[in-house]
């Protein structure tokens, strides 16, 4: 029935299927896990945990992502539910750029596809935290302008009222009172899978449609200059928007043309920052701040992608 439609669109609808099929399940954990952060994680809880220095506490955020083997398809809710609820954004970013990359299953996605070789796996998870301590010093002590969008603003507060008041009458809690928490927890996931999801679904669309119609030839041909090789690199990386569990497998087909340090830094950007991470960012950050947080990461990538090289 699809046969009279140009070749071109059926190969950019089978990426497209590809990308959506691939990320949906990690984007219904990140929901679920952000339904959670939203139903138990209280301000309090946060201050007893965290570090009071920033250092530390970036450095705290950058370790979180070991424990939580998160796709980036779903860390930005969970990043948006803990700036919510009051984790200080240096460490939510800081956990936002590093979680896709150091966790266990990523770590040996790429010692994989690499040829059971960990250089590549240590220079991308070296690579994503002094990416991610470099981001959490900006937040830190640096930046001062808005990170969340006006009406999220209002729902953070509102959300910050009630974990507070939820805190307080903890000690009351029934049974049966835990059982609809967990019912809250289902409910705000499905409204933020999707709420999410169609981002998630413009974004593969938009990634389809630059995989399948850019000229990736001439690119190519770009690759004997270090600096234009790690540029065409960082763009293959938003363009392809792969998941972190996969793209070490791209990028080692891409080795003999581009070397080591543009094939790393396609293996530090692409989880950072694809098209799908940015359309779902802008649901919940104001546009300003996401643009500053880019170009910070394609300076610091960039100049690592370099220093590998050498």
């Amino acid at each position: 029935m699809f046969s009279h439609l140009p070749d071109s669109i059926l190969q950019m609808s089978m990426i497209f299927l590809s990308i959506v099929i691939e990320a949906l399940p990690f984007v219904l954990l990140g929901c679920i896990i952000s339904g959670a952060l939203y139903v138990f994680l209280t301000p309090e809880r946060v201050q007893r945990l965290l570090p009071q220095n920033k250092l530390a506490a970036i450095a705290v955020g950058c370790g979180l992502g070991f424990f939580f083997p998160s796709c980036e398809c779903g860390i930005v809710p969970i990043v948006n539910q803990f700036v919510k609820k009051g984790v200080p954004n240096h460490t939510a970013f800081a956990f936002m750029l590093t979680a896709p990359i150091i966790n266990p299953i990523v770590i040996f996605s790429t010692f994989i596809a690499f040829g059971n070789s960990m250089r590549y796996a240590f220079l991308r998870v070296i690579g994503s935290l002094i990416v991610a301590m470099v981001i959490g010093v900006w937040l830190a002590y640096f930046n001062q302008q808005s990170i969340i969008k006006d009406a999220n603003l209002q729902q953070a507060v509102a959300n910050v009222s009630h974990s507070h008041h939820h805190e307080k009458s903890a000690h009351n809690q029934t049974k049966k009172t835990f059982t609809q928490q967990v019912g809250h927890v289902l409910e705000h996931s499905v409204d933020e899978f999707f709420d999410t999801g169609r981002y998630l679904m413009i974004g593969g669309l938009i990634a389809a449609a630059m995989q399948t119609y850019l000229p990736t030839g001439v690119m190519l041909t770009l690759g004997s200059n270090k600096i234009l090789a790690v540029v065409v690199m960082l763009f293959l990386a938003l363009a392809m928007s792969l998941c972190s569990e996969a793209d070490a497998f791209i990028g080692s087909s891409l080795l003999s043309l581009f070397g080591t340090g543009p094939v790393v830094g396609f293996l530090v950007f692409g989880p950072m920052v694809d098209i799908k991470n940015l359309l779902m960012m802008k649901r919940y950050f104001s546009g300003r701040f996401i643009a500053s947080l880019v170009a910070i990461i394609v300076v610091c990538v960039t100049g690592y992608a370099l220093v590998v090289s050498l």
